[in-house]
């Protein structure tokens, strides 16, 4: 993996590309103290992974980001920051970061969020080539596969686990689903949700339901733990993964009482992102 690093402290910088470097994490590609320079260098580096301070003169770290973030998609955004605002963090995961690390760095925290951040980053990257691959998804008749790997469903498993659905109905569907996503990859642009059910039972519409209900409490249950706390770590693995952070922020406003509006699942991103997730454990 290959970092850009953007803080105007120079000696946060060292620090950074001393952890990097030392703990065999990647490679230090370039690093400024300015958000102009940043601009000018990251279309050409393209890094896997940047890091850039959220307060910063001239130009915050969140316009940055959100500058970069459309024109490089593959690149991983972490930020450094001093701040607890939540309005602030919200804003900054909407402009496109996987993590934060808190100031003063510390080594360990360090080392942890840059390795969820590549195992991030290696999931889309293995959710993108599934996209790509055109096979024989959904025949007609098709019958569904059996279990996929152990590995790929013990990971599975856990996921749902941690979202608080794993023993609800329609759980079992969501795993019948996303092994078969396993086990047949093929464009998500070309099955529906109902072309999939309908592989399992003789009533795809009820399975359907139960599938969007499961996603649905896993979406709630996320917006709860990110009310209590920004920093959990199942809140800021899946908030920007499996669901869509505007509507994961969308109910945890409705939980707050801010807003009559809740948030919702868009179910395809969330069962391919299952899939690419059980694979890369």
């Amino acid at each position: 993996m290959n970092f850009y690093l953007i803080d105007d402290d120079k000696s946060i910088r060292n620090i950074l590309k001393i952890i990097i470097t030392e703990r065999n994490l990647g490679t230090v590609c370039g690093s400024t103290g300015s958000a102009a320079d940043a601009l000018e260098d990251l279309p050409a580096l393209s890094p896997d992974i940047v890091i850039v301070d959220l307060l910063m003169p001239e130009t915050d770290g969140i316009t940055l980001v959100s500058q970069m973030h459309p024109l490089l998609p593959d690149t991983a955004f972490i930020m450094l920051s001093q701040v607890s605002s939540k309005d602030m963090i919200a804003s900054a995961y909407e402009a496109g970061i996987e993590f934060f690390i808190q100031k003063p760095i510390n080594s360990i925290e360090v080392e942890s969020v840059i390795s969820k951040t590549k195992e991030s980053l290696s999931m889309r990257r293995t959710m993108t080539k599934m996209q790509k691959i055109f096979l024989n998804d959904i025949a007609p008749n098709q019958p569904a596969p059996a279990a996929g790997s152990p590995s790929a469903s013990s990971a599975l498993h856990n996921i749902l686990q941690r979202l608080g659905i794993v023993g609800i109905l329609g759980s079992k569907d969501i795993i019948s689903v996303v092994e078969y996503m396993n086990a047949h990859p093929g464009s998500p642009d070309n099955f529906s949700l109902h072309d999939l059910c309908r592989r399992f039972c003789d009533s795809p519409k009820s399975m359907e339901q139960r599938i969007r209900r499961a996603a649905t409490a896993g979406l709630i249950n996320l917006a709860h733990l990110g009310v209590e706390d920004y920093g959990n770590e199942i809140f800021t693995e899946y908030s920007n993964t499996l669901y869509n952070f505007e509507q994961v922020r969308r109910e945890m406003d409705y939980i707050r009482g801010k807003s009559s509006k809740r948030g919702n699942v868009k179910i395809k991103h969330f069962l391919t992102t299952l899939s690419a997730y059980s694979q890369n454990k």
